[in-house]
């Protein structure tokens, strides 16, 4: 990963593009959309940044609009370029996204500021990677057209009570979480919270593929560094593996129509004993479950789901960018960081002593371990534009046993082929 941000100070300088400042600005509303919780750990801090902003800025009206993930991307494309367009967005990282929009001329270019605010020093190789894009919209080098605020990985969660209520231990291999899952089923208990409809299916098995990977079988999925072969040991493993946890019940097949968000629920009111996701959950997670729970990074593999977080872009058609730009710089300041990472989310700009709670702690350490070993490894759909949606419904066809891992895998690598950049 720090191969493929392998960006210098005089890189970065050679590469200021006009950053477009907006010659029809009138200074006096600040156009932001976001789509995280409330209650999250960023929903959080961004309340708090958007106090500060106003604090700053005495005038300034900020007219928020609180977005749906899939809302935006699949609508903002179209939006941005109308004049409904914000100043500011929170926009999915990575080539398909934040990348493929880019490419299209729908972002402004942020290397000026990123580079004369210090963002750039703020934010780690790693967590870099996907701010930078270049002429084809392929992220690890480039012009800036994002900022990260957070970081993110993906972990186990378990709800510590179900376990000891079934005499389970915490599990520490990979044998002993599918031995869990294999009491859990004895106990007519489905054990592993589910969507299918969106993106948590598709985690599942590429956390899978990803537990017989290396880094170099990553950077040829998603850096296009080598070919990709879908039939391959590591997705044959995942494609194989996912079926039969869905054979053995560990997963529902009614959960093929079902919505991140209902996954989510059902962890917190203690239906299932088991979610594999994001750190995105993690204060919500906090705040509404009412039974003792913890966390673990999935077993025997080096490799997990993760990588900075999604983008602050600031779109090439927005009417007040320089408030945008102070709005950006407010969300990496000490206080707004320190902020986010005692409300349990994984900051870019702390201060290490400041974090106090013991579960942001404990977050934190393990984002600390898999950043040590180079073990973020990014997301299944990032490769090629339109990605997402074939690896839900074909994901989807794994759950419900319409279609064999072996015709899932040419269906993922059809897709993949007619997408990727031609080498």
């Amino acid at each position: 990963m720090a191969m493929a941000v392998a960006l210098s100070g005089s890189l970065l300088l050679a590469s200021c593009g006009d950053s477009d400042s907006g010659s029809s600005e009138d200074g006096k509303t600040l156009k932001l959309w976001h789509y995280e919780a409330p209650n999250s750990a960023m929903g959080q801090a961004w309340d708090e940044a958007i106090k500060e902003f106003k604090a700053k800025h005495p005038g300034v009206k900020v007219e928020f609009e609180a977005k749906g993930f899939e809302q935006i991307q699949k609508t903002a494309p179209m939006v941005l370029n109308s004049s409904d367009a914000p100043d500011v967005m929170e926009y999915n990282k990575g080539n398909a996204t934040a990348g493929l929009l880019s490419k299209q001329g729908l972002l402004t270019d942020l290397t000026q500021e990123a580079t004369s605010r210090g963002w750039d020093k703020k934010l780690s190789a790693s967590v870099r990677t996907t701010s930078v894009y270049d002429t084809n919209g392929v992220m690890g080098s480039g012009k800036w057209y994002g900022v990260p605020n957070y970081a993110e990985y993906t972990m186990v969660f378990y709800n510590k009570d179900l376990f000891a209520k079934y005499g389970i231990a915490e599990p520490k291999t990979f044998d002993e979480l599918t031995a869990a899952m294999d009491k859990f089923v004895e106990n007519k208990v489905t054990p592993l919270a589910n969507s299918g409809a969106e993106y948590p299916a598709q985690q599942y098995l590429y956390q899978l593929a990803l537990s017989k990977a290396d880094r170099a079988w990553v950077d040829s999925y998603e850096l296009y560094k080598g070919k990709t072969d879908f039939h391959d040991p590591a997705w044959t493993y995942a494609a194989d593996t996912f079926a039969d946890w869905v054979k053995k019940g560990y997963i529902a097949k009614t959960s093929s129509s079902t919505k991140a968000e209902d996954a989510g629920v059902s962890f917190i009111q203690g239906k299932s004993p088991i979610l594999f996701s994001g750190s995105w959950w993690y204060g919500r997670f906090v705040d509404e479950a009412k039974f003792d729970w913890g966390t673990f990074l999935w077993p025997d593999s080096n490799l997990t789901l993760g990588s900075g977080g999604n983008l602050w872009v600031v779109p090439k058609g927005a009417k007040n960018k320089k408030l945008a730009y102070d709005f950006i710089d407010i969300t990496m300041s000490k206080k707004i960081q320190n902020l986010l990472g005692n409300k349990g989310g994984v900051p870019v700009a702390a201060d290490a002593s400041a974090i106090t709670d013991p579960k942001s702690k404990e977050l934190i350490d393990n984002f600390n371990v898999l950043s040590q070993r180079d073990g973020l490894a990014f997301y299944p759909d990032w490769p090629v534009p339109g990605y997402y949606d074939v690896l839900v419904s074909e994901t989807q066809k794994l759950i419900t046993s319409s279609e064999e891992p072996d015709g899932y895998l040419d269906a993922l690598q059809e897709a993949y082929d007619k997408g990727a950049p031609k080498q």
